[in-house]
């Protein structure tokens, strides 16, 4: 890991301002339409701000897309990054290294922001994370990207898909019936619980434990094969687009029809989640690529871009910058001429400039944090 001060080098625009978009919900927005329900009490606030909820188990929200969304945008970045070393004439196993460390400083940098920089018992110690589950499936589905291909990529997406179905369909904990899925009664949750040291984010089951970070390679995977397919040049990019648009929406339908038998879970990350999820990035990327990378309009997305232009270093700040302190320092004054109840609102707003513009001054000084 590293801060540095680089020039920017060719990638795709919609890349970095999908990656902001996604980053921008949980660097605060979501608590704006929070606050605005609570300070209107109106329905349809009510309804956005129930989406910018995770379900308790079974079911989908927009919340739930932004965590796989990450991850199948490092998937499509992998063809530009990795693929672009291996063109260069680094050999497989120099690009493997640089790959499995990266995947390994995401796993650290998932612990921290878990826990903290301290001294713990290891019973207090959360290791599963957001950051590591990224970390992980990025690692593995990128080997797989180097030493497959594309063809034999497909296979393994799919191979996990089914595989991971079948093993939760004739599997359960000790002493519930075979494919059960609920909390306590899931393999996945059980296997973790035996397994994974320190404490579970749940108690009995942790949303980015062991078992359930497996169908997660298949979410880098389809952001591999995206990125793959949006790499060659021999489709028109406009056509581009409709296939992505056209999968994702096949891919939703599918979900929601394995869905009968295998439920929509983030917590499990079931294989119809990543149906699921992946539908929907696909025509996210399609609708951003479309207008930033065909058509040309990007100043709109600048301000997207500089959150996903530094991504990481955002996410881990709320470990080591109190964020709330220095917003109501700077800020408080306009919540207080605001009034009750919009100061809410107010604040949540002035909450995210804040972090906005700390990214544009590193954005402008060329300062990103590179894992």
């Amino acid at each position: 890991m590293k801060i540095t001060a680089t020039n920017t080098t060719e990638r795709l625009f919609s890349l970095d301002a999908l990656r902001g978009f996604d980053m921008f919900w949980i660097m605060g927005a979501e608590d704006i339409f929070h606050s605005l329900f609570k300070a209107t009490g109106s329905p349809f606030w009510g309804t956005i701000a129930e989406e910018l909820t995770h379900p308790a188990w079974n079911g989908f929200h927009f919340y739930d897309l932004i965590f796989p969304l990450f991850l199948f945008i490092a998937g499509v970045a992998t063809p530009y990054s990795v693929g672009r070393e291996l063109e260069k004439g680094k050999t497989r196993q120099q690009v493997l290294l640089r790959v499995i460390r990266r995947g390994l400083i995401l796993v650290l940098l998932g612990i921290i922001a878990n826990n903290g920089l301290q001294i713990k018992p290891l019973a207090d110690v959360r290791f599963g994370s957001v950051l590591g589950r990224i970390g992980l499936a990025y690692l593995f589905a990128n080997v797989i990207y180097i030493y497959c291909k594309e063809k034999i990529q497909i296979v393994f997406f799919f191979v996990i898909l089914i595989g991971y179905w079948l093993l939760l369909k004739f599997t359960s904990a000790p002493g519930f019936p075979p494919g059960d899925l609920t909390m306590e009664g899931n393999f996945v949750s059980y296997v973790d619980r035996l397994l994974l040291p320190g404490h579970l984010y749940l108690g009995i089951h942790d949303p980015e434990g062991i078992m359930s970070t497996i169908p997660a390679i298949s979410t880098g995977l389809l952001g591999i094969m995206t990125g793959n397919f949006l790499k060659k040049n021999q489709m028109d990019p406009v056509k581009k687009t409709l296939w992505m648009a056209v999968t994702g929406l096949v891919f939703i339908g599918l979900a929601h029809l394995w869905n009968l038998d295998f439920p929509i879970n983030k917590n499990l990350w079931s294989s119809s989640f990543v149906l699921n999820v992946g539908g929907y990035s696909l025509i996210l990327l399609a609708i951003f690529y479309y207008i930033i990378d065909i058509k040309g309009h990007k100043k709109w997305a600048f301000f997207f871009k500089v959150i996903g232009m530094n991504s990481i270093l955002i996410y881990m700040s709320e470990r080591f910058v109190n964020w709330g302190f220095t917003n109501d320092a700077l800020f408080k004054w306009l919540g207080q001429l605001a009034g009750s109840p919009y100061n809410i609102v107010v604040m949540a707003i002035t909450f995210v400039l804040l972090k906005w513009f700390t990214l544009y001054f590193l954005y402008n000084k060329k300062v990103f944090l590179r894992v």
